[in-house]
Formats: C-alpha cells, sequence, structure tokens
C-alpha cells in the first residue's frame, strides 16, 4: 500500500499543464551549469548508453508509469482485425498506385505489389513474435531499445516519428486530390500555388491539414470509439474494394496490358520500394497491445491473417486498374476515381472516389491512434519530453502526443507534394523493418550473461555476412550490373551467413508465438528490405541520412543526457 501513495498523488495533478519541469525533470536540464556540466561528460555518457538495452520488465511496468495514468484495455480480436483492415487498406493503394503504375513499373505494377507484399508478410512474421512477449505501446521502438540497445532505438524512433509524419501528411494530400477531383477533373483544383516556392512545396494544400485535425481529434476522444468508426468505414471500404475488381475485370483490355515491362525489371523494384507504403500500418495492430484485452492470443490473429488477405486483393486492384485504361494515361493522384470516368462511367467515378475517401479516413484515424502510441513510449523513455508520455484520465488517451504528431504533419501537409514524401516514408518504414529482423535473430541467439562469448562472436560473423551480402545485392543492382558472377557471389555469402546461425544453438524460445523457419525467414527479410531500401534511389537515401544526421544531433545534445539521467536515477533507486 505505501507504493500506492505516491502514484495517488501523481494523478490529482492537472493534466493540462506544461511547466518547465513537465518537458525537462532531468537534472542535467535543471539549470545552464548543469547542462553545460552535461555536455562536457557527452562522450563518457555516449559510451555508457550506447550498447544499454532495456528490458521487457522497463518496458512493461516502470515506464508506464511515467503517463500517471494507464490506458484502457478494451480491444478484442474483432477490434484488431478491422483496426488492421482500416490502417492498411486505404493507406497506399489508392494513393500511389497510379503514380507508380504510370512513371516505373506500367502493368507489371502488379509484380512490385507482389514483392512488396513478401516482404511485408516477412516483417510481419517478426513484428508478430515480438508483440505477443512484449505487448507495449511502443511497438518497434521497445523491441529494438530491448535488444539493439539506447541508441539503435533513438535512430529507430526518430525514424519511427519521421515514418508518423510523413505518413500523416501524404494521407491527407491524397485525400485531399480525390475530393478535389470528384467536382473538377483536377486534382490541384483546391491546392494554392506559390510560384516564390521550389517544385514540390509550391502547392499548398489548406483542405489536408484540416482534414488531418479532425481525425487526430476523434483518436483523441478515446480508443475505442474511434474503432468502432473504423468498423463502420471499413465495411465501406470492403464494398469498393469488391466493385474496383469485379467491374475492373468486366471492363478489362488484356490489349492495355502491353507491354508488360515497359520500363524493364527495374522500374519494377523501383515502385516495388514506393508501393510499400500501401502495407504501411500493419505495425500500428502491435501498437496498440497495451490497450488489447488478450495481447499475446489475439495480435498474431490480426497481423498475419490480415496482411495475408491484403496482398491477394492488392495484387487484384492493380490488375483491374492496369487492364482497365493504359498506364500511360492512368490519373497520377486519383487514378482509381478518374479511370472510371475515362471508360465512360462517370458516376463510378463518384462512388469509387467517396470509398476512397473513406478508406484514406480510416486509415488516418488508426494511424492517429497508432503513431501517437510510439510517440508516448519514446517519451516515456525520455528521447523526447515526457509531457508527450502522459495520458489523460478520463479518454485513456496520449493527447498530447497526438496534438504533436497532428501540428507537425500538418505543416509538412500544407506544403510537400506526394511525390516528394512518399519516398522519404518508404525509406524509413524498410529501414525499421530490417532492423526489426535483426532484433529479432538477436532475440533468438543472444542472451546476457547467457550466451557464451564463442557463440557470440561466432554469431556476430553471420550476422555481419548476412547483412553485408545483403547490402552487396542491392548495391549491384543499383549499379545497372547485370552479370551473374557477382549476385553469385553475394547470395552465397548471404546463404552461408545464414546457414552458419542454423548451426548455432538458439538462446532463447519464444513463450507464446515464434517465427518458423528462423533464421531463414528473418534474413530473407533482411536482404528483401535492404534490396528494396536501394531501389529507392540516392535521392531518398541522401533525405534519409540528413534527416538521421539531425536526429544525432538531437540526441547528443538533448537525448542522450535526459536517458543517461533515467537510466542511472533507475539504478540507484534500485
Amino acid at each position: 500500500m505505501a507504493e500506492e501513495k505516491p502514484i495517488s498523488s501523481t494523478t490529482k495533478r492537472s493534466y493540462w499543464r506544461w511547466s518547465k519541469t513537465d518537458f525537462f525533470p532531468e537534472t542535467s536540464f535543471q539549470t545552464l551549469s548543469s547542462y553545460k556540466t552535461a555536455l562536457s561528460q557527452t562522450c563518457p555518457r555516449l559510451s555508457d548508453r550506447l550498447l544499454a538495452r532495456s528490458s521487457s520488465t522497463d518496458e512493461l511496468v516502470t515506464l508506464q508509469k511515467v503517463s500517471e495514468n494507464p490506458m484502457q484495455k478494451c480491444l478484442t480480436w474483432w477490434d484488431l482485425i478491422w483496426l488492421s483492415f482500416g490502417s492498411v487498406v486505404g493507406s497506399g493503394i489508392f494513393v500511389i498506385t497510379g503514380q507508380e503504375a504510370h512513371s516505373n513499373a506500367g502493368p507489371a505494377i502488379v509484380l512490385s505489389y507482389a514483392i512488396s507484399g513478401l516482404s511485408a508478410l516477412l516483417s510481419v512474421f517478426c513484428y508478430t513474435e515480438f508483440a505477443a512477449e512484449i505487448p507495449v505501446a511502443g511497438g518497434s521502438f521497445s523491441y529494438l531499445r530491448v535488444e539493439l540497445g539506447d541508441f539503435v532505438a533513438f535512430i529507430a524512433a526518430g525514424n519511427i516519428l519521421l515514418e508518423a509524419l510523413v505518413g500523416a501528411a501524404g494521407l491527407g494530400r491524397s485525400w485531399s486530390s480525390y475530393f478535389a477531383s470528384m467536382i473538377k477533373n483536377d486534382s490541384d483544383f483546391l491546392r494554392i500555388k506559390v510560384d516564390s516556392l521550389p517544385v514540390g512545396f509550391n502547392l499548398l494544400d489548406p483542405l489536408a491539414v484540416v482534414v488531418l485535425l479532425v481525425a487526430n481529434g476523434i483518436a483523441m476522444s478515446g480508443t475505442k470509439r474511434t474503432s468502432w468508426l473504423n468498423w463502420i468505414a471499413s465495411l465501406v471500404s470492403g464494398a469498393v474494394i469488391v466493385f474496383v475488381i469485379v467491374f475492373g475485370f468486366i471492363h478489362a483490355k488484356t490489349s492495355n496490358l502491353e507491354p508488360f515491362f515497359p520500363y524493364g525489371v527495374e522500374g519494377v523494384f523501383r515502385a516495388a520500394a514506393v508501393v510499400y507504403w500501401s502495407y504501411t500500418g500493419f505495425d500500428m495492430v502491435a501498437n496498440m497491445a497495451e490497450e488489447t484485452k488478450k495481447p499475446s492470443r489475439d495480435i498474431p490473429i490480426g497481423l498475419v491473417g490480415s496482411m495475408s488477405g491484403i496482398t491477394v486483393v492488392y495484387c487484384l486492384m492493380a490488375l483491374a486498374l492496369t487492364m482497365m485504361v493504359k498506364y500511360t494515361e492512368i490519373d497520377v493522384n486519383a487514378a482509381y476515381s478518374v479511370v472510371f470516368e475515362q471508360i465512360g462511367m462517370n458516376w463510378a467515378k463518384y462512388l469509387v472516389s467517396i470509398c476512397a475517401l473513406k478508406g484514406m479516413t480510416t486509415s488516418l484515424l488508426v494511424g492517429s491512434l497508432g503513431q501517437a502510441r510510439y510517440t508516448t513510449q519514446i517519451a516515456r523513455a525520455h528521447m523526447i519530453p515526457p509531457f508527450f508520455a502522459l495520458i489523460h484520465p478520463k479518454t485513456g488517451t496520449p493527447v498530447y502526443a497526438t496534438l504533436l504528431v497532428t501540428l507537425i504533419s500538418a505543416i509538412v501537409a500544407l506544403f510537400s507534394s506526394l511525390d516528394v514524401l512518399s519516398s522519404v516514408l518508404s525509406f524509413s518504414t524498410l529501414f525499421i523493418f530490417m532492423l526489426i529482423a535483426v532484433a529479432l535473430l538477436v532475440r533468438r541467439y543472444y542472451v546476457k550473461d547467457v550466451t557464451p562469448k564463442n557463440d557470440l562472436v561466432k554469431f556476430l560473423m553471420c550476422l555481419f555476412i548476412t547483412i553485408g551480402s545483403s547490402i552487396g545485392v542491392s548495391a549491384l543492382w543499383n549499379s545497372n550490373e547485370r552479370g551473374w558472377l557477382g549476385y553469385a557471389a553475394a547470395g552465397l555469402l548471404w546463404f552461408f551467413g545464414t546457414l552458419g546461425m542454423a548451426f548455432l544453438s538458439k538462446q532463447r524460445v519464444p513463450k507464446v508465438w515464434g517465427v518458423p523457419l528462423v533464421p531463414w525467414l528473418p534474413s530473407l527479410s533482411i536482404v528483401m528490405n535492404l534490396f528494396l531500401i536501394g531501389s529507392l534511389g540516392l535521392t531518398a537515401i541522401l533525405r534519409f541520412i540528413i534527416c538521421s544526421a539531425v536526429m544525432i544531433v538531437y540526441y547528443l545534445l538533448v537525448g542522450l543526457h535526459a536517458t543517461y539521467d533515467v537510466a542511472h536515477q533507475n539504478e540507484l533507486s534500485a
């Protein structure tokens, strides 16, 4: 009972507060002098935190106290299935299929979706094992913090936030494009052109801002209410998908599939890397684990089952689109609504646009839930101010975290075009999924103070060979090298690196649900994600490097010292 008193007194504090102590309670930020002292100790502190790992107990129990109030356990397997459907379907298929079919893959866009779907399904397997054993709001951030350490988790956290901001902004602008196409055959009709701004940032989109504010406002009002609204809207999205597929094949012309590879095999993989955006959102289900009544049972069902079906549906929708109209005539902003107008079904154009809007709306709703919970766990770890970890006592939702993501994504959506946003998002997503596969291998083969040193060295050698050979395959492809010798050498290195891990003893057995065929499936996920990353091109890589550099500067100036103070304070209290 003695431990309950400070919690009780804490919860009596007003939720609506914003003092300096709420943002920076750590000792390093109390005064200017203490901050200067902390900066002078950057190198030893970095050495201390670089490979420091969290634990499942810390993520599940200790960090949740920072939020002062608990999230409400109100979700069942039924909710998770529909949340998965609502989050994934609509977030990309209605948004970038037309763009990539028109400019990169042509009719072979169906193969791009199949490749990305396989890669996504491999990542789903990895996510599911973690989500079943560490059911916490932090999702991939928490998984990486437990297995790969503080610094890697921070880089992931920065990319998670980047993914959240860019994904929401992209959906907001796509919502605006579809709505505009219903009024006039011009997806930029409701945007304001500013000639003084650079191309890609010169079409201001105030409607996208309004849509983001409304969707996030609903998400803040309550998880169960958002889940219920998502279920209703997802039923409508399902109906339009059936409509698109059936009527698409009725009006299909096989002649539109010629040439099938207008941009070559390279175009298929370039498109696959971008359309991966269409599969993002499944990690939002893992993110809802803290609010799920039976996460160990419900999350595997929701993730694996829903993603398998979604992959098939996406391939059918992409094939229907490219068979209805020549790929050169596909509208890059609102493909599915405009294509029905092009074949003479004007009434269907409005039906598809309305349902596409509902699909994107559910993606925004579920995305708002998941993104805020990522941000909450990152704030619980003090990598950003813990003020954003506070849970509202009545709604049981992270209001401040939701507001943070909403306001920044609204600013990004106001200025940035869809093609700029999609390449940044895909890189961040693929990078995180690759790290999750690495973390799963670490989880299976390394347990601190248990794994023999010789086994650890062997495992690290095999892991580095696997990752290095995967990077080699991607580099060869992007150098336009098409001879078989280089690929054969890299492929053999990948095979023997993975085979070496297969001969090592596993140090941990999953308690609830485990990925089959370890290390082969996680290793395959690594090579596919790295290959797709390479296919995005130099511009996306440079954007990622610049964003990561900014994140590292922030970490050295703020995040490092905050997490160092918290870690050593916890050690003293223990």
